[in-house]
């Protein structure tokens, strides 16, 4: 296998683990509490990775400005109700609702850029559209991330609505928030100082909540400081590591090959659910998982002549 592959892999796995990670945090930290550690610490570890490569000289203000707007539909909105999806739903059905960003990309660029959507996309679209209804459809909802030992009751209708919602609005902001920074990445915008410009612009966002008082901003109690890790470990697994073994990829292989296969995470996260509450997911989530990945090839490679 070749290196961009490996890497590629590592980033689907890497973003796994995350999404497990948080979910161990359901009912321990507020909602706004985990976005705020989450972005100051992205933004940290992104930023020093940008003054390592001295990318912050790459940037022209109208690729800020490009990179602000993704970071508000990318980030600010799309990493909160992704949060939120995982509290609710569970990082299971959140990994495969998150599948849906492909086509939501594919469907944006058409509308917005122009850009044209072929027989063999159009199909993509349907399978990972089929994979997410079969998995949330014929499977139940479990609290996938929660302590070992509860079991994996099946969440009211109402409480799987909202948690579904909550994935595609996740999505759709990250479709939005990549269309944004098309403009500036094709320009030359150095990677880790994009990420770290999208994530320092939402940091100052979640921090400026504080002196308002918003509901949520503070944790009623002292948090330990094995939930403040586990926190952090979430943010380097995610926008950390994953993304960085992600934009290595993305470096040194096939957009296409790449893009599919960091889309794995809805089936690598299955073993992680398995092992951690001891409960195999359902058949309906395996085929689900599958269905999804398939249609992202399909959308990201192109196979046989060009439309």
């Amino acid at each position: 296998m070749f290196l961009s592959e490996i890497l590629a892999i590592s980033a689907a796995a890497c973003i796994a683990l995350s999404g497990m990670i948080i979910g161990e945090l359901a009912g321990r930290v507020p909602l706004l509490v985990l976005t705020r550690w989450q972005m100051v610490a992205s933004f940290l570890m992104t930023g020093a990775a940008s003054l390592a490569v001295g990318g912050w000289s790459t940037i022209a203000p109208w690729q800020a400005g490009a990179l602000a707007l993704s970071s508000l539909f990318g980030i600010i909105i799309a990493s909160t109700t992704y949060f939120a999806a995982i509290f609710i739903a569970g990082p299971r059905q959140t990994a495969l609702l998150f599948s849906l960003t492909a086509p939501f990309a594919l469907l944006s660029g058409y509308l917005w850029l122009g850009e044209t959507v072929s027989v063999q996309q159009g199909f993509g679209i349907a399978l990972v559209l089929a994979g997410v209804l079969l998995a949330i459809g014929a499977g139940k909802p479990r609290q996938d991330g929660r302590r070992q030992g509860r079991t994996d009751a099946a969440s009211p209708p109402g409480r799987l609505a909202l948690g579904v919602a909550l994935g595609v609005i996740t999505a759709l902001g990250q479709a939005l928030g990549s269309l944004a920074a098309r403009p500036a990445m094709a320009a030359g915008a150095e990677p880790f100082t994009a990420m770290a410009i999208r994530s320092g612009i939402a940091a100052l966002f979640f921090v400026a909540l504080l002196p308002l008082g918003v509901p949520g901003t503070r944790s009623a109690v002292v948090l330990p400081m094995r939930t403040r890790l586990l926190a952090i470990a979430s943010a380097f697994f995610g926008t950390g590591l994953g993304m960085s073994l992600l934009m290595a990829a993305l470096a040194h292989g096939n957009v296409g090959i790449v893009s599919t296969l960091s889309s794995l995470t809805p089936v690598l996260i299955l073993p992680m659910v398995w092992a951690r509450t001891g409960h195999a997911p359902p058949a309906s989530a395996w085929a689900g998982a599958l269905l999804a990945v398939a249609g992202t090839a399909l959308i990201s490679l192109q196979i046989g002549p060009a439309p």
